[in-house]
């Protein structure tokens, strides 16, 4: 493993560290197999901005008295309200969530992170409340070690870096992302499609973002590294041909300020494949052939980004295109567990009412009212 310091919290992370949000829904023994095998190859960052009781308390667990050997990232605004993945700025309801995780954790958080800050209405809901003030309230009682928060909009990113209040960052990076007009939002600009005439190197914003971090050492820590997995494979990939999980950590990590790249791992195996980056040589990571060859095929396929939520009859919508996906790869033989995941859900597919809703805030215009119906074909009880 190799380490860097994170910006000037003076934090020495792991550069590839554990993103925990796909260890959400699964058994203990999964959870406990899957942290220890991380820690046994020198992970010592987790994000767990996953706001429910019961995985933050199986991390919790796992870590046993390990837990002041890592460095945990908790987002202050994630809650799951309505059993979904949702961002509150209402005060009681933040501070809920908080001591929650708090209690879990023994009473501090490395990184308190203020949770998905991406438009002008976040910035203004943050740091024109009392949420800013909450904020800096734990700092001072030294509840939070550090103040950071998360981003997908380099300009709102940017403003909320010059308030001179966080001293890290996590953020959305890939070679998709980075190489895309970012003028407004950047998920905007994926409504079309990665056409090629779009294409014109990493984006002056990004570009502009990445020497503000390094200028104010602010410490970067990476999400979606690997686009939801559409980097690597090879149907939904914006290139001609897939990147590999050790391209798409080497092109994150060779960004300016990012100290760690937080992967999505599931089990155990998935983090020993993400452990063979350290075994190639740079020939083997080197990214720089695929950049020019970006295609049109974003369109329509989901992300699990979550923009589309919330959904007025509670449909958890990314986690159905999940499931969806999946059943997708073999119609004929599709696992058991995803008919049983499917319809464990609390709304599923033929909760639909069909409003449009999702779709009119879809960032890659997915036909989600024909995926729920398709998701309802195919998991459904009558399936």
């Amino acid at each position: 493993m190799e380490f860097r310091e994170l910006g000037k919290t003076g934090l020495q992370v792991s550069v590839i560290g554990l993103g925990c949000e796909n260890l959400d829904g699964k058994p203990y023994s999964q959870v406990e197999e899957t942290i220890n095998v991380a820690l046994e190859n020198g992970v010592n960052i987790l994000d767990v901005f996953m706001p429910g009781k019961e995985i933050r308390e199986n991390i919790a667990r796992a870590l046993g008295d390990r837990r002041k050997r890592v460095v945990i990232q908790g987002h202050i605004g994630s809650t799951d309200i309505r059993q979904q993945y949702d961002i509150s700025r209402d005060m009681p309801t933040v501070r809920r969530y908080f001591d929650d995780i708090l209690r879990i954790f023994g009473g501090y958080i490395d990184l308190g992170m203020m949770f998905f800050i991406d438009s002008d209405e976040d910035y203004k809901n943050v740091f024109e409340t009392d949420f800013i003030k909450y904020v800096e309230h734990l700092k001072k009682q030294g509840y939070i070690g550090h103040i950071g928060f998360s981003s997908h909009n380099p300009d709102t990113a940017i403003k909320v870096i010059n308030t001179g209040i966080p001293e890290m960052l996590m953020f959305s990076i890939n070679p998709a992302f980075d190489m895309l007009p970012s003028e407004e939002y950047i998920f905007n600009h994926f409504q079309n499609g990665f056409a090629p005439e779009l294409f014109r190197g990493i984006d002056p914003k990004r570009a502009e973002l990445y020497k503000l971090c390094t200028q104010k050492q602010i410490g970067i820590t990476v999400m979606k590294a690997l686009g939801g997995g559409k980097l690597i494979s090879p149907e939904h990939t914006p290139f001609t041909m897939p990147l590999t999980v050790p391209q798409c950590v080497n092109y994150a990590l060779s960004r300016p300020a990012v100290a760690s790249v937080l992967l999505g791992c599931r089990t155990s195996s998935e983090v020993l494949n993400s452990m063979r980056y350290f075994e190639l040589d740079d020939s083997e990571k080197d990214y720089a052939e695929i950049l020019g060859t970006m295609r049109n095929d974003f369109k329509g396929n989901c992300v699990y980004c979550g923009h589309c939520q919330p959904c007025p009859v509670g449909i958890d919508i990314a986690t159905v295109n999940k499931y969806l996906d999946i059943a997708r790869l073999d119609q004929i033989n599709i696992p058991p567990s995803i008919h049983s995941h499917y319809l464990s859900l609390t709304h599923i597919g033929s909760d639909c009412i069909g409003c449009g809703n999702c779709e009119s805030r879809c960032p890659f215009s997915v036909p989600i009212i024909k995926n729920m119906a398709e998701a309802e074909r195919l998991l459904g009880k009558n399936s």
